[in-house]
């Protein structure tokens, strides 16, 4: 019998689903708010959740992250008004299988939730399917084949020797359940590299959380890391999944752990030490099974010396450790990863640029690559953006890279914005852009991309740093 949980605080239409539902031959629990949904998913098994989007403690966005994370096997379908449609349609692209809109049909409920049924259990089938291959003599060879792919795809294995090192290490750790400090300068990877190690381990099929620790204020550590509980605290509208939880069977990936407050290095540590969690306002200890891959850019062994960073927690990161080379220490792989990019980046502009002039090629390997691969990275997508033809030439790239060229470049030959039309010239809004693009990426050069000391010396907080650096593609 498939097994149903309705999410909805008006009791009239839980009550007369569950009735329908019943007689139809389905297994129905019902909960009134976010905090009953979550206790009944801990304790059941369940099909599939009809979930309101509106709730008193919470809405349907929320439970369906946790859902996503926690409980891959059920599927969700989301009820709504006509005036919540457009948000109902952004959960779908989220992971939610459908949504039905109030009032409600019985045999438009029955169809859609039949489908989402057999739909979300052929899905699980074929998953179930590709991990018994794994262990069949017939298939080893396609699983073989299936996790270069993935380490491929994450991480654009080259083929220099630093980046065969890595490889290795990656293959070598990742089905084990070691916890792992990937030290490396800005942009490199580490969070490409992760997510390698997560696919390439038992538990691929579980969640990979990703948390930036740069980003986190010391009030709200607790609460993303631990999670809280409704009224715990003035702002706690509703109970919150902190990341712990969500990754729990899983992977939790720590980025820039270094920027850690002490105190809660100190919280951290009993939960890794215990392998429970609290949330904040509750007495339950929930159990955790959780792979830990933490990342930075600075050496933590001087931030021990320096009272900065816990000696106790950094030991029990350093399980396994993976140094993340430079780009210019991987000069071999450089236009491999231009041609990635430039693949990327012609999907996602609808463009078809093929190739890079000569005069590119050489300032590209020339190029000291402060910024590492997510500078490559924005370099590529930039140029391709800019270009009308099928080649990269010279003038689409950042003025800062043309004396990286060969031979130099002179006046006379040198500037891009010669040669550009009037309106681009004395376009203010792009010429404005332009040069937050290049001061932004200077200052993130001159401290090797530390956001905290790049944010005080623009004078900005570090959210607003953030979201510039969205804004202008500097974020990956």
């Amino acid at each position: 019998m498939k097994k149903i949980l309705i999410v909805d605080d008006e009791v009239n239409t839980a009550v007369l689903l569950s009735k329908f539902l019943t007689r139809n031959g389905f297994e129905v629990v019902t909960a009134s708010n976010g905090a009953s949904a979550f206790e009944h998913l801990r304790n059941n098994e369940f099909n599939l959740v009809l979930c309101d989007y509106r709730l008193e403690d919470t809405d349907g966005r929320e439970i369906l992250k946790v859902i996503r994370v926690q409980y891959p096997k059920t599927g969700v379908i989301i009820i709504t008004g006509y005036s919540d449609i457009k948000m109902a349609v952004e959960l779908i692209k989220m992971g939610a299988y459908d949504y039905i809109t109030k009032p409600l049909y019985p045999d438009e409920i029955l169809t859609t939730i039949n489908k989402a049924i057999e739909t979300h259990h052929a899905l699980l089938e074929a998953a179930d399917q590709e991990t018994e291959s794994v262990g069949s003599g017939t298939a080893k060879s396609n699983a073989k084949e299936l996790r270069k792919q993935v380490l491929t795809n994450e991480f654009v294995a080259g083929t220099s020797r630093a980046s065969k090192e890595l490889l290795r290490q990656i293959e070598l750790v990742a089905p084990t359940n070691y916890s792992v400090i990937i030290m490396g300068e800005s942009g490199t990877g580490k969070e490409s590299v992760a997510k390698s190690i997560h696919m390439n381990s038992p538990r691929r099929n579980q969640p990979f959380i990703a948390m930036d620790c740069g980003s986190l204020t010391k009030e709200l550590a607790q609460s993303e890391f631990f999670g809280h509980e409704k009224g715990s605290f003035t702002g706690a509208l509703y109970t919150k999944i902190g990341h712990f939880e969500m990754a729990n069977g899983g992977t939790l990936f720590l980025d820039e752990v270094g920027n850690l407050s002490y105190d809660i290095q100190a919280a951290l540590l009993r939960t890794v030490q215990e392998r429970k969690v609290k949330r904040i306002g509750s007495t339950k200890e929930i159990d955790l099974d959780v792979r830990l891959i933490v990342a930075t850019n600075e050496n933590l062994q001087d931030a021990i010396n320096k009272g900065r960073f816990r000696e106790d927690l950094y030991h029990r990161f350093n399980e396994f450790s993976i140094y993340m080379p430079p780009l210019r220490e991987r000069g071999g792989d450089i236009m491999l990863l231009a041609q990635h990019f430039l693949k990327s980046a012609n999907e996602e502009l609808g463009r078809n640029v093929t190739s890079f002039s000569p005069e590119v090629v050489d300032c590209l390997m020339s190029y000291r690559w402060q910024g590492n691969i997510r500078e490559l990275k924005n370099v590529i997508r930039r140029a391709t953006l800019l270009t009308e033809g099928a080649e990269i030439l010279m003038k689409a790239l950042p003025l800062e890279m043309l004396a990286y060229s060969k031979p130099p470049v002179t006046e006379s030959a040198a500037p891009a914005e010669a040669a550009a039309p009037k309106e681009t010239r004395h376009d203010l809004k792009n010429a404005a852009l332009e040069a937050e693009y290049d001061t932004i990426l200077r200052v993130l050069r001159e401290v090797n991309f530390n956001k905290t000391k790049a944010a005080e010396m623009l004078k900005i907080d570090r959210k607003t740093l953030y979201n510039k650096m969205k804004a202008i593609n500097l974020s990956k």
